[in-house]
């Protein structure tokens, strides 16, 4: 079971109020930005609260002349934290880049001896510094080459002996940069010791994870791994691109990527340079939408940076989110800018979702955990045996219980609802659909999971039914519980009609739950597209299911109720028996204004027949509709169809029927339009020589159009 239990590290963290009300203030991260063009901006602490200087830390920039350091710039970013409750990061201590050239062609022995005094005199001016990039850019890439100039033999480097003078990297022992982190806690002991670096997460994953773990394995005291971000996008935007182009990275091998570095380094992540450098407004705000709400929920990351705000002033082209009214000046940097779509979107998420965080790293405020509920008014945990429905998913809490599991209560891969449904305020991106009969999870993508708390009265063998719908044969999912698999994986069989989430099946398995009382219930999708109706626990093995394959219109304030029939199927689990209900009979009211009958002869859901009602909410219009259950009174019905939705980018399917409700045809096409035309033009099977008026339904949006055909 998860514990509410405040942890003692959570109270001895604190965060000093910022004065100037940031976007993640309160949040369990910080969001954080960098100097622009050497200087902090005037409007810096109305939307950050963590500072990176983007130069004026790096060793050229201090010591251009051996021997004279100017540290005002840095200083200049490290006060503003100072004097705002900010957080501070210094970037860099050792990189082989913006190095001072003086260091070129020096020997071994005085390039120890200058690094040495290089670590003192950062030690004398930030005698208390939270947060260190210790080593940027070493990861090796092969050929002796790393990311950057530490050997003289890779590209434009010039010749120098920080490697050499730091012990060297003997036979990919990275013995340089275990040196240089020994270096940084002798004068450090308290600050969060990070290693830095770039093409992380696309395309040097492995180089990244070999490297936390060589050195963290020969005694480095490496607390982070920072995650520099410039490769979020697909070729045409990013670093590499143009940055007029590209595509966001793939959103489901972002994650899949940070999973593997977890699981491989546990090693707690900062991302520390991201920026999406496109000139595409609505690509920019895509990709923060999908990749920084990402980054806000994933308990593992401490904090994000990202690199530049001011369009024109960041090292990339078009990466800033706030456009300057006027040219941006090198000796003006504080030119008044408005927001780009990303910038206007990030205000609104961090507003109202303050992150997840369970590194123990003090970069956020510490918030006493508030335990996840059930979605019920009582708030009380779902009773086993019983049936759960599946939207009905616990609410979420807030923080990281001293067990170390968080209340995060459900997983969305996006940030958008693909449903048709408001059920769930609470839970803004779950994909929730209206049915007829009811509401489902729809749009279940590899990697999302939904938790339920429930109440097990007796222990012992169960059988456990789940309500489920797929097109397709790429669909699965599971359960565990607390933690522990209490299913293998599951499917739902393929529906006999193309494109149809309209054929429930009703699958069962058996499980057996060791001990009564409270346990957190998990369902995760371990394949793509399918909806899930309900679930239903009943005691002993191979029982019987007598809730009636449909979801209960209770749950979506309405009196009425349906019922669905199914195909007889059957499913497996291991040596596990498992079997499907089958119903004969399909009903759906909506007070008394519409029905269904089950037959042979047409495809409404299975049935034949419907009655048809004026749709009293269009204007002037007297095309009928067919009616089906509301979600909300009031409202204008759903059609009877449901909202149905593709698995992936295709045509749509869409029927035709006559003003009477008979089905006509159907047919696919990639919009109501083609859809429209095809019709008049004859194209269509079985509807060729049918004139008059008839109604095209899009059996994935619920969009319906009349159409008048002379032929």
């Amino acid at each position: 079971m998860k514990k509410s239990v405040l942890s003692a590290f959570a109270l001895a963290v604190s965060m000093a109020t910022v004065a100037n009300a940031a976007l993640a203030d309160g949040a369990t991260k910080f969001v954080g930005n960098i100097t622009t063009m050497g200087s902090v901006r005037n409007d810096f602490g109305t939307y950050w609260n963590q500072i990176t200087a983007e130069n004026e830390c790096k060793w050229a920039s201090i010591e251009g002349t051996r021997g004279q350091y100017n540290f005002s710039g840095c200083k200049a970013a490290y006060n503003w934290a100072k004097n705002n409750g900010g957080h501070f990061k210094f970037h860099a201590l050792i990189w082989g880049s913006q190095y001072p050239n003086w260091l070129n062609g020096m020997s071994v022995a005085d390039t120890r001896t200058a690094i040495t005094q290089w670590f003192d005199k950062v030690k004398e001016n930030f005698p208390e510094l939270e947060m260190i990039d210790v080593v940027n850019e070493a990861i090796r890439t092969g050929n002796n080459s790393y990311h950057s100039c530490y050997t003289t033999n890779s590209g434009d480097c010039q010749a120098n002996n920080i490697m050499a003078a730091l012990g060297g990297d003997n036979n990919g022992d990275y013995a340089f940069v275990t040196k240089a982190f020994q270096m940084a806690r002798e004068r450090w002991p308290k600050a969060i010791l990070i290693y830095n670096d770039y093409n992380t997460i696309q395309y040097h994953v492995d180089q990244g994870i070999n490297l936390i773990n060589t050195i963290k394995k020969n005694g480095a005291p490496v607390d982070a791994y920072g995650l520099q971000a410039h490769d979020m996008m697909t070729q045409g935007g990013g670093a590499n691109g143009t940055g007029g182009g590209g595509n966001c990275m793939n959103l489901s091998t972002l994650k899949s990527t940070i999973d593997k570095i977890w699981n491989q380094t546990h090693m707690p992540m900062f991302i520390s340079e991201y920026d999406i450098n496109t000139s595409d407004d609505n690509t920019q705000k895509r990709c923060y939408e999908e990749q920084i709400s990402y980054f806000m929920e994933n308990e593992h990351i401490a904090g994000i940076t990202i690199w530049g705000y001011i369009n024109g002033a960041t090292w990339l082209s078009n990466s800033g989110i706030m456009q300057p009214e006027s040219k941006p000046s090198y000796q003006n940097p504080n030119v008044k800018a408005t927001d780009r779509p990303a910038m206007t979107w990030l205000k609104e998420y961090l507003s109202t979702h303050k992150g997840n965080n369970s590194t123990k790293l003090a970069t956020g405020v510490a918030v006493d955990p508030v335990p996840q509920k059930p979605f019920n008014a009582t708030n009380t945990p779902w009773a086993v045996p019983g049936k759960i429905e599946a939207e009905d998913f616990d609410i979420t809490g807030a923080g990281i219980n001293d067990d170390g599991t968080s209340n995060i209560s459900y997983s969305d891969k996006d940030s958008k609802n693909q449903g048709n449904s408001s059920y769930r305020p609470d839970a803004t991106d779950a994909d929730i659909y209206v049915k007829p009969f009811g509401t489902v999870i729809g749009y279940n993508e590899t990697g999302e999971w939904f938790e339920y708390t429930i109440d097990v009265k007796e222990a012992g063998d169960y059988t456990l039914f789940a309500a489920v719908a797929s097109a397709n044969n790429t669909n699965g999912f599971q359960f565990s519980l607390d933690g522990k698999d209490l299913t293998d994986e599951l499917t739902a069989p393929k529906a006999t009609t193309p494109d149809s989430y309209e054929e429930f099946d009703k699958i069962s398995v058996n499980v057996n739950i060791a001990k009564a009382g409270k346990h957190v219930l998990r369902l995760t999708v371990t394949g793509d597209w399918f909806d899930i109706d309900y679930f239903n626990f009943v005691k002993g093995k191979n029982a019987t299911d007598d809730a009636p394959l449909s979801s209960s219109a209770a749950t979506n304030n309405s009196s009425s109720s349906a019922a669905i029939s199914s195909s007889t199927s059957s499913a497996s689990n291991g040596n596990s028996s498992a079997s499907v209900n089958s119903g004969s009979s399909t009903s759906i009211a909506n007070g008394s204004s519409a029905s269904v009958e089950n037959g042979s002869s047409a495809s409404v859901i299975n049935g034949s027949s419907a009655s048809i009602t004026d749709n009293p909410y269009s204007s002037g219009s007297t095309a009928p509709v067919i009616s089906g259950t509301q979600e909300n009174p009031g409202e204008a019905p759903e059609a009877i169809f449901g909202s149905l939705h593709l698995g992936k980018a295709s045509a749509s399917t869409y029927e035709v029927f006559d003003l009477k409700g008979q089905h006509i045809a159907r047919f696919t096409a990639n919009n109501m339009a083609e859809a429209t035309q095809m019709w008049k033009n004859g194209l269509v099977k079985s509807g060729s020589n049918t004139k008059g008026i008839v109604l095209i339904h899009n059996r994935h949006s619920g969009e319906t159009v009349q159409v008048k055909t002379i032929r």
